[in-house]
Parts: C-alpha cells; structure tokens; sequence
C-alpha cells in the first residue's frame, strides 16, 4: 500500500486554478498508488483561532467546527499538499486560517513528513509565490518530523480554469506521482 496523501484546496472559487492544480497533484498520487484524500475549503465553516492555547493542555480545539474532522485527516497523513491562490504576493486567508487552526497538532504525534505547496497567480514570476513559501515553510518548522518537500506555480493564470493542460498541470501530477 502506499502513502496516505491529503490534498488541501483552499481556493473558494469555483474552478480555480489551484483547485487545478490540487486535482492534478490528487490524481498523480492516486495513479501511483498512494491512499488520497482530497479536502477543498469550498463551504467548510471555519473559524479564525482565538489564541486561547487550551488546545496545548488538550490536544483539542475548543472551537467546533468543520477543522474538528480535517485535523484528524492532517494528523494521520503521511504526505500533505496545500494548494492556494496567490493574493498580495502571499497565500490565501483561509489557508492561513486553516494552518491556525492546526495548532492543537503542535503537541500530537503527527505523521505527515513530506509537506508541498501549490500555488497560482495572474502574476507570472515565480517569485510571486515566495511569501506564501515562506509562511508554509514557517509552519513546518513547528513539526520536527516533517520538511518542505517541493512546489509547483501556475503563473499567469488571469481566469479560472486556465491552469488545466498546462506544464504546471502536468508538473503538479508528476509530482504526485513521485511522492
């Protein structure tokens, strides 16, 4: 058996291209072999984190909301992937929000090693991506087992739906594929 993938979607539009691109990475892990679990945020109610650090005594938020079940899902992953639209030079608020809410796994014994990003961008430089990078790369220094395992841009990505046939497509599988 392979790995357990979980692919997180942040985007909230409808056919964006970092939901593209998390299909594509989903499907290449899926033809590899791997166990898939593709999470989009699309509708999932999430709230913001209080900083209340209850979750540091308990292992639990005391929010309960749609991060209860996914922070299960995160926790027993072996592999995870965050696709997110660039806004600002930065990742979307509500992958922000999502990894706040994953603070009750800062004390849990995780599985996930290999994290990678996905991002798109109407911008076309890859330096655009470098913030949303950074940040990611910021929470995985929180979980000593894990690393950044790698990243894939779709720029220049001006309307939803773009990124579907492209090489970041086609990147985005192939990394599945090799995780």
């Amino acid at each position: 058996m392979g790995k357990k993938v979980t692919v997180i979607s942040t985007s909230l539009r409808h056919g964006s291209n970092s939901a593209v691109l998390a299909d594509a990475f989903a499907m290449g892990a899926s033809e590899a072999g791997n166990e898939v679990t593709l999470i989009s945020l699309t509708g999932k109610d999430i709230h913001f984190c209080t900083g209340c650090l209850a979750c540091q005594k308990t292992g639990k938020c005391v929010i309960h909301d749609d991060m209860n079940d996914m922070q299960e899902i995160v926790r027993t992953s072996d592999v995870l992937v965050f696709a997110t639209p660039i806004y600002y030079y930065e990742m979307s608020g509500q992958m922000k929000t999502f990894l706040d809410r994953l603070n009750p796994l800062y004390i849990a014994d995780c599985q996930f090693k290999d994290v990678y990003l996905l991002a798109s961008a109407a911008e076309e430089d890859e330096y655009a991506m470098k913030r949303a990078k950074s940040g990611l790369e910021g929470w995985i220094e929180c979980f000593p087992q894990s690393h950044f395992a790698g990243s894939v841009f779709a720029g220049g990505m001006t309307n939803p739906g773009m990124a579907k046939g492209s090489a970041a497509f086609e990147e985005a599988r192939k990394a599945g594929m090799n995780v």
